[in-house]
């Protein structure tokens, strides 16, 4: 019988590999074990806001500020578009704000675990904030409503982890429209991963 041993990313040890019950070894997708972890989060906000009908610079739909020492990964941003017109469209767009950012005001927000934890304190959820203009970029697919009598859509991009806010760092989120009267409810799913477990640069 073999043992197997693989190198640490952090630190470089050389540590066992280990199996499952019955010594299978099995290989998934890293966010499933983040998942069952206890590290998935959503944070959205509990109101809808008029989107934008130019392209964002210092004023967010909301602001995400982390104010922990871990490494917020973002799977996906999302909005529900409430109130719609005819033929509407709108699209996400995101702003990575560096680190040492100041903290922003926290909003009551909608917080949960996504295997059933109770709500954490873990970062800051801002909505309206005033920020810096980063740079922002649209994400994900556009959004659209053949109705304006009746809620709109719900468009979700998938980051997957090609988005990362460090500590001291922020993400904000904002949508644009054809016209203010589109409003949007926005939020993120994300992974609140302790940095011995993912480095960074």
């Amino acid at each position: 019988m073999a043992n197997i041993k693989v190198k640490q990313e952090i630190g470089g040890d050389q540590v066992y590999a280990k199996g499952i019950e019955g010594g299978e070894q099995v290989s998934a997708d890293i966010t499933r074990v983040w998942t069952a972890k206890g590290y998935g989060w959503k944070v959205m906000a509990t109101s809808a806001v008029a989107s934008l009908i130019v392209r964002p610079t210092v004023t967010a739909i909301a602001t995400f500020y982390n104010n922990t020492a871990k490494n917020f990964v973002i799977e996906t941003v999302f909005t529900h578009n409430l109130v719609s017109i005819a033929n509407g469209n709108f699209s996400i767009w995101v702003c990575i704000h560096p680190t040492g950012m100041t903290a922003p005001t926290n909003d009551i927000t909608v917080r949960s675990s996504t295997i059933g934890l109770a709500a954490g304190t873990e970062g800051i959820f801002d909505a309206g904030a005033t920020v810096v203009d980063n740079g922002w970029f649209p994400v994900g697919m556009w959004g659209t409503t053949v109705t304006a009598t009746m809620p709109g859509t719900s468009v979700e991009a998938e980051i997957k982890g090609r988005l990362i806010v460090p500590p001291t760092a922020a993400i904000s989120l904002s949508a644009v429209a054809q016209t203010a009267v589109v409003t949007q409810c926005m939020g993120i799913h994300y992974f609140s991963v302790p940095t011995t477990e993912f480095k960074l640069g």
